[in-house]
């Protein structure tokens, strides 16, 4: 008599479309240098004065926010290939007219569509990963954002080398990036919308505003990353009232992108099947209570900590994101809630700095590490309060 012993089934592959679009992130993130630098550039090579570098920055992130909602609704109507083209292609375009303007309107309207087209790709990419079957989807989102984020270590040690040669050259590799984006997805990337979804059946503003559950989760989001932003924004600026010095804050922050990449595929396979809205709610609690750590750090080690417990629950956020709002979405509306669900991070990227340095420089640390705590308590709380909603619409 014998006996067979049956091997555990593999994790089926995922398909080719979820390579290429990693490819896309990588090599887009990857190549994207001059963000990082921009402030540099405009007051050093174009000799602006810091407050009109930030007018310019500041238009690029209003850009940003416009990309959200554009791309989503270009995502619907043109298609999830078109508009990843269209903002890869246009971006290229943006970027050199911002390289070689030398007029204050000419950099000021540069730098809105830099931002309008930079970002056109991520709510169509989210859009296509959306279209695949249920039980794909979240370990394709984990892929994509892995990419990203190895993309962004590259980034920023690629620019930090580069620029001491100039920055024409950023300028130039950011560009060569976004083309070679552009050809990965013609030549790779299928388009994915629903079949004979020429025009959405209906219009996405009204269906949105009947939607209270997605009101009440993209409003709950906007209120997290203006938290999590405090790890960009008001971090540095306690660590040098710490007495450390910028190259202590790079090296803490590096502590972020080595978890991200490092612990990112294990998330993915720990957190996919467990309820997302438990997962999320932790994640919220873990980011509030790693800002407030920050806020009341006194040394390198507590600064460390608190990124690593914040970390944590940014990859326990991105792991879930995506997939909790494309079954929010109506199949001919994905990629329209993609898109402001996306938007949530812009608008917290413009008042998580306003509100998170307005609150220190009024109130002290300890109040903003209060602050900070309590709103990852209430995130918590909210967040556990839609789980029934929640499960109830997948």
């Amino acid at each position: 008599m014998t006996t067979t012993t049956l091997a555990p089934a593999a994790r089926p592959r995922l398909p080719h479309l979820v390579r290429a679009l990693a490819a896309t992130h990588f090599v887009g993130r990857a190549g994207g240098v001059v963000r990082s630098f921009l402030v540099l550039y405009l007051t050093q090579a174009q000799h602006l004065s810091p407050a009109t570098a930030g007018s310019v920055v500041a238009a690029v992130g209003l850009g940003d926010i416009g990309s959200q909602l554009l791309g989503g609704w270009l995502g619907d109507r043109i298609g999830r290939r078109n508009t990843m083209l269209a903002g890869f292609v246009g971006g290229a375009v943006a970027l050199t007219a911002l390289g070689s303007a030398d007029s204050l309107p000419g950099i000021w309207v540069a730098a809105v569509a830099a931002g309008l087209t930079l970002e056109l790709f991520r709510p169509a990419g989210s859009a296509a990963v959306a279209d695949l079957p249920p039980e794909q989807r979240i370990r394709a989102f984990g892929v994509l954002y892995w990419a990203a984020n190895l993309g962004f270590s590259v980034a920023t040690v690629l620019a930090g080398v580069l620029a001491k040669h100039g920055y024409g050259i950023l300028f130039w590799i950011n560009v060569s990036a976004s083309l070679a984006a552009a050809l990965i997805v013609w030549l790779r990337v299928p388009e994915t919308r629903p079949t004979g979804s020429v025009r959405p059946r209906q219009a996405l503003l009204p269906a949105v505003r009947r939607d209270r559950l997605m009101l009440a989760m993209l409003a709950l989001h906007v209120g997290y990353f203006t938290v999590f932003l405090q790890t960009f924004t008001t971090l540095p600026l306690l660590m040098t009232a710490a007495g450390l010095g910028p190259g202590t804050y790079g090296v803490v922050l590096a502590l972020n992108g080595i978890a991200v990449v490092a612990l990112q595929p294990w998330a993915v396979r720990l957190l996919a099947g467990r309820n997302g809205a438990a997962v999320s709610a932790v994640s919220m609690l873990l980011v509030g209570l790693g800002a407030a750590l920050g806020a009341v750090s006194q040394g390198t080690a507590g600064f460390a900590v608190s990124v690593l417990v914040w970390t944590l629950g940014q990859i326990g956020i991105a792991v879930r994101f995506g997939d909790t709002f494309a079954d929010l979405a109506p199949a001919e509306l994905r990629g329209g809630y993609l898109g402001l669900a996306s938007t949530t991070w812009s608008i917290g990227a413009v008042l998580g700095p306003l509100a998170g340095t307005a609150l220190l420089e009024a109130a002290g640390a300890t109040v903003l590490g209060a602050v900070c705590a309590i709103a990852g308590i209430v995130f918590f709380a909210a967040q556990r309060a839609l789980a029934p909603a929640l499960r109830r619409r997948h």
